[in-house]
């Protein structure tokens, strides 16, 4: 995992506990467990973002996963409180999300502690819809 120098806080624990997340963009569910948790270079251990990338959903992450943008901007639609609160740093980044919610987190920060299952949806503007490959 990338770590961002000019953050102080510790990285949020990862999941203690199995659960189901569910992309509601594609309805796909992928099973998270605790102590196979996938590895990624970007993202903090056992995020939203980890269990994407490993799972071959492209999501933006402009930053590498380390809190200083906020292009992996998810919607929590279930299971957002399993997860400690956001830090000031991703609360900052969050500000220039559009379209931010009260269910708002950066996918790179948010690890369900597996209590409940989980629901996230990729905001429409945030979808890479257009390869760069052409």
């Amino acid at each position: 995992m990338g770590t961002n120098p000019f953050i102080d806080a510790d990285a949020p624990p990862p999941p203690t506990r199995r659960y189901r997340l569910t992309l509601k963009n594609t309805g796909q569910v992928f099973e998270v467990d605790p102590g196979n948790l996938p590895e990624h270079q970007d993202g903090a251990c056992g995020s939203v973002l980890t269990v994407l990338l490993a799972n071959d959903i492209e999501i933006d992450h402009s930053c590498g996963g380390v809190v200083a943008c906020s292009t992996c901007h998810v919607y929590v639609n279930q299971g957002f409180d399993t997860s400690p609160n956001p830090i000031e740093e991703e609360e900052d980044q969050l500000d220039f999300a559009p379209a931010l919610r009260d269910v708002s987190r950066l996918a790179c920060q948010f690890v369900p502690n597996g209590s409940v299952d989980v629901e996230v949806e990729i905001p429409i503007w945030n979808r890479n819809e257009v390869s760069e490959d052409h």
